[in-house]
């Protein structure tokens, strides 16, 4: 039962889209000029204008009826995209603030690895010198014994 409820929602739902699109195109409005035209044409037909008036102020009555629950459908359309949008962007939201952290958190440890490097680099520095300084002695002892052999 639900199913066909539904399906005969959906139903109307497209036939009012369609009815919204076509009264909003340059067809429909030739097509009303042209029934207006037609209408008030009948009067030299020998039709009395009460009668044409009073049809005619009818069908546009009903007319205007049908268009403005067609107008607010739309509008209950739009009302929904709009509300579903709007969830969008909220979990967009989300999700960059979880992002923003994660790069955050990223920084940080770039920063870190950056100390540890410096750090590293410091204690290669010191580890070079005393290196040096060890190669220096040793090759001024190898030059001592050298000058004592000879």
């Amino acid at each position: 039962m639900k199913r066909l409820r539904k399906k005969s929602t959906d139903s109307i739902e497209r036939f009012s889209i369609h009815a919204t699109h076509w009264v909003g195109s340059t067809n429909s409005l030739l097509i009303h000029t042209a029934l207006f035209m037609i209408a008030f044409t009948l009067y030299f037909l020998n039709i009395e204008l009460n009668k044409i008036l009073l049809v005619l102020t009818t069908v546009v009555s009903l007319e205007a009826i049908y268009l403005s629950i067609f107008i607010q459908m739309s509008v209950n359309r739009q009302a929904r995209r709009l509300r579903d949008v709007a969830r969008d962007v909220e979990e967009i939201s989300v999700d960059i603030e979880e992002i923003e952290k994660d790069v955050d958190e990223i920084q940080k440890d770039v920063e870190e690895i950056e100390e540890d490097d410096e750090q590293d680099k410091a204690r290669d520095d010191i580890m070079l010198q005393k290196i040096e300084s060890a190669l220096a002695k040793v090759s001024e002892e190898i030059a001592e014994l050298k000058k004592n052999q000879k």
